[in-house]
């Protein structure tokens, strides 16, 4: 069975160019949104409805929202809002994609040639690696993952 080749992004510190420069060249088909909150992000073409367009007309991309990839309002905020210690933000955050099964309920080809997007710049500290990790132990089939910086 072919891996699932799977990117993920964040746009935090990314001009909208260098964002969608870096996706086109990526191969990815689409963008699944794991944000929380896809509506008010402080960079204009990272909105719901702008990234929608901007995806399709500068790159040919679909779009999806997925927000049971997000962390809950609050283990979010006990992390940004509060500084709170990453380790307990892992645990929280794995701990809820294991109570919401997202193994089971996760279609596996819409990964495929897919880029997980959230706001942070650097994966090392993101849900969106999380994820990708969380998905590549529960399933058989093998997860490429490649953050695009």
């Amino acid at each position: 069975m072919d891996p699932i080749n799977l990117f993920t992004i964040g746009f935090t510190k990314k001009t909208a160019e260098e964002f969608f420069t870096k996706l086109r060249y990526s191969g990815a088909s689409r963008i699944i949104d794991i944000r929380l909150n896809n509506v008010s992000q402080l960079a204009g073409f990272a909105k719901k409805n702008d990234l929608i367009f901007f995806l399709r007309e500068i790159n040919g991309m679909g779009y999806v929202h997925m927000p049971e990839l997000a962390p809950t309002k609050e283990i979010l905020e006990a992390f940004k809002k509060n500084k709170g210690d990453w380790q307990i933000y892992e645990e929280q955050f794995l701990e809820l994609m294991a109570q919401r099964g997202i193994e089971h309920t996760i279609d596996k080809t819409i990964l495929d040639s897919s880029c997980l997007l959230c706001s942070e710049k650097e994966p090392h500290q993101c849900h969106r690696r999380l994820v990708a990790e969380y998905l590549n132990q529960k399933w058989d089939e093998i997860i490429q993952v490649q953050h695009l910086m």
